[in-house]
């Protein structure tokens, strides 16, 4: 089987998510692991749930671990660029040749688990794919990032060593519920008995639904702020200087990534590696070290000048606010370009009107994927006029790129936010070069 190949039978499956799924169970995917002898049981895991920061946490903890010398896997989504970014060691991608190599060896597997449970879905797939990968490369420790809220996502049936919540907002509530208790709930449930369960701050409504749970479950809590305390020092052109305090001591890093949610994150990732038994926990020097070798893609992240462009995925409401206040912070009365596309099962309300808040102009555009669809950006613009605000509509997102980086003069800011699909377009177009 070639890449492409691969790659198309992949992209097919999207729409496998509406077949039969047990209500959500978790039948079908270890179901499919026993197929393929259970890969996710041969190393250790770390599991990293939350609606926003799950990707930059799991980020974070796989390179302090990679410093220490751990052979790490990680598995993120979704991808910017290429499907074999799902399943990374070491922070190298798998090649295009091995991935499809491992689909090819896994197709029987598919084939009898269909049979009777449905044909697994692209998530599922991709996701045992990456299983099976750490285990043939001997990882010895793999990061999962949860795809989809928690309790009943395929990444639920791996057995880790800490689990974690980066947070809780109002995203997928057409799975995950329509109330903040709901989706805690949902959260909450990649709690196991006798596994710390790590917890960044969350609405106090999440909070007590998730202690809760994790009290009946057996999960010891470890509430972030109580462990770990991460202040600014400063601010640098691409990133920032912290001081960390915490049982490994007090001491600084330098974190190549920009925004207050990355500070939150920071903290997130250091409570997680420090509830890790000595064998596996890196010293505060090898996490200075992970630390600084860190890319998180896409959040946050400039490139330039002349203009300064930033990509900054910002697909909900909660991801809107945390943009919104890191700019505030880097670019304080700096007049702001926005480039936005936005999927049609989001909040663009919620997002557009707390971007509208900063001094700024918006160019409203689309994007193509498959098995996704982009409100319209003439309904963007309309929506943008029913609170105050406006914003050109320009369907072709490389055109709208280049309107609002002719339209940025001075010290003017171009960000392109929203959807993951014209982060990742943009970006790869724009061929970026770090500050």
């Amino acid at each position: 089987m070639s890449f492409e190949r691969a790659e198309r039978y992949l992209l097919g499956t999207i729409d496998e998510v509406k077949s039969p799924r047990g209500s959500y169970r978790l039948d079908r995917i270890r179901a499919f692991l026993r197929e393929i002898g259970e890969p996710h049981l041969a190393y250790a895991t770390i599991h990293i749930g939350g609606t926003s920061g799950k990707g930059s946490v799991s980020t974070m903890i796989a390179s302090a671990l990679q410093a220490a010398g751990r052979r790490t896997g990680l598995h993120t989504k979704p991808h910017f660029h290429s499907m074999t970014e799902r399943a990374r060691i070491d922070g190298e991608p798998i090649s295009r040749e091995r991935f499809a190599s491992l689909l090819d060896a896994m197709m029987p597997a598919i084939e009898r688990t269909a049979s009777t449970y449905g044909r697994p879905t692209y998530y599922e797939t991709l996701l045992a794919l990456a299983f099976t990968y750490f285990a043939q490369e001997r990882v010895e420790v793999a990061v999962i990032e949860v795809g989809l809220g928690g309790r009943l996502d395929g990444s639920n049936v791996v057995e880790p060593l800490v689990a974690a919540i980066t947070s809780v907002g109002y995203d997928h509530t057409d799975v995950l519920g329509s109330t903040i208790e709901e989706i805690a709930f949902e959260k909450a449930g990649i709690a196991k008995r006798g596994v710390p369960l790590v917890l960044a701050a969350v609405p106090p409504p999440a909070q007590a639904v998730i202690e809760r749970y994790a009290a009946e479950v057996g999960a010891p809590l470890v509430r972030v702020a109580d462990v770990v305390h991460v202040e600014l020092e400063e601010i640098e052109t691409g990133g920032q200087r912290l001081r960390v305090r915490s049982k490994g001591g007090s001491y600084r890093i330098l974190l190549p990534a920009l925004g207050i949610f990355q500070r939150s994150n920071a903290a997130t990732a250091i409570a997680v590696l420090e509830q890790l038994a000595d064998r596996v926990r890196p010293t505060p020097e090898q996490l200075t070290k992970g630390f600084r070798q860190l890319t998180v893609a896409g959040r946050m992240e400039l490139v330039g000048p002349s203009p300064t462009v930033v990509f900054d995925v910002a697909h909900n409401a909660e991801k809107a606010q945390a943009l919104a206040a890191s700019l505030r912070e880097r670019f304080g009365g700096r007049r702001i370009h926005f480039v936005v596309a936005v999927g049609e099962s989001k909040d663009a309300r919620g997002i557009l009107t707390t971007l509208a808040a900063l001094p700024s102009t918006f160019t409203f555009t689309s994007f193509v994927a498959p098995g996704r669809k982009a409100i319209a950006p003439a309904r963007l613009a309309t929506l943008a006029e029913s609170f105050g605000s406006w914003g050109r509509a320009i369907d072709d997102p490389i055109e709208a790129f280049s309107v609002a980086r002719r339209l940025a003069c001075g010290d003017d800011v171009v960000v392109v936010t929203g959807s993951t699909f014209v982060v990742a377009a943009l970006r790869e177009w724009y061929a970026p070069a770090p500050v």
